[in-house]
């Protein structure tokens, strides 16, 4: 009698169930959220960072800007919280790609969970820190004189729709992250990217100060209508219109991107 013997599928091809993949993304994103312990430069550059942004355009620009820095603090911090959130989704690509170049991936290949949960649970768990930062930041804030004009519905809209733009916005960073050859080259490619998005928007000065032909493009900039709109629902002012244009950015930059992000990822897994 011959004996027939069966051979095991692969981890990476078994399937997981919808259940299974949820309970393995968080588990991974609370991987991501526990490094901080053994990370403490990561909690630096997310505090501290922030804060020295404030202080430096409050008390060095904001009197030649507005005037009085009490003016220009309420005027800006709307924006310098839409600078920092998108700043801080140039984390998910560094932190992937020192995954990828550190071999965390092909231990993660070996496991038998599913192929999009170490992608899912990096973008959840920096979800949550978009949180303490956009926190922090209004605190600080308000320790210096800013003052939440509008109602605490406002306050909780404003960090909402900060987290939906955050969050599809940081699929453009994921695909950074891994195509980039090290976490360098990650950093400076989207410095490169960030900095004139934000500093050619309304999110920090009027843009109605700048030239026309700047003026033009920052009109169409999606970082100035998500400005305007955290703006209105702080401290009052337009909301409807900012808002949309922003949340159709943000559609745009997710149907790009999140297809793209994972089809790259998986070359990887």
């Amino acid at each position: 009698m011959t004996a027939v013997t069966t051979t095991a599928p692969p981890v990476a091809a078994r399937r997981v169930g919808p259940a299974a993949t949820v309970q393995q993304t968080m588990t991974l994103a609370w991987r991501s959220l526990v490094q901080i312990k053994h990370n403490p430069w990561e909690l630096l550059d997310l505090s501290i960072q922030p804060i020295m942004f404030l202080l430096l355009f409050t008390y060095v620009f904001g009197g030649a800007i507005s005037g009085s820095t009490g003016d220009y603090l309420q005027f800006a911090l709307p924006g310098l919280l839409v600078q920092n959130a998108l700043f801080y989704t140039l984390s998910t690509a560094i932190g992937l790609n020192t995954d990828i170049t550190k071999g965390v991936f092909d231990r993660l290949r070996s496991l038998p969970i599913a192929r999009t949960a170490p992608l899912a649970g990096r973008v959840i768990a920096d979800t949550f820190k978009q949180v303490w930062a956009f926190a922090l930041l209004v605190g600080f804030g308000m320790v210096l004189g800013f003052r939440v004009t509008t109602s605490v519905a406002g306050l909780l809209g404003a960090l909402a729709l900060l987290v939906v733009v955050a969050l599809a916005m940081s699929w453009m960073s994921v695909v950074i992250g891994l195509k980039a050859s090290n976490p360098e080259k990650v950093q400076m490619f989207s410095f490169s990217l960030m900095m004139p998005l934000t500093f050619t928007s309304s999110a920090l000065v009027p843009s109605a100060t700048f030239p026309s032909w700047l003026q033009a493009w920052s009109d169409v900039n999606p970082v100035t209508h998500l400005a305007d709109a955290i703006r209105g629902l702080l401290i009052g002012g337009e909301v409807a219109g900012p808002m949309l244009v922003a949340l159709l950015w943000s559609a745009g930059f997710m149907a790009v991107f999140a297809p793209l992000a994972i089809r790259v990822f998986r070359s990887h897994v």
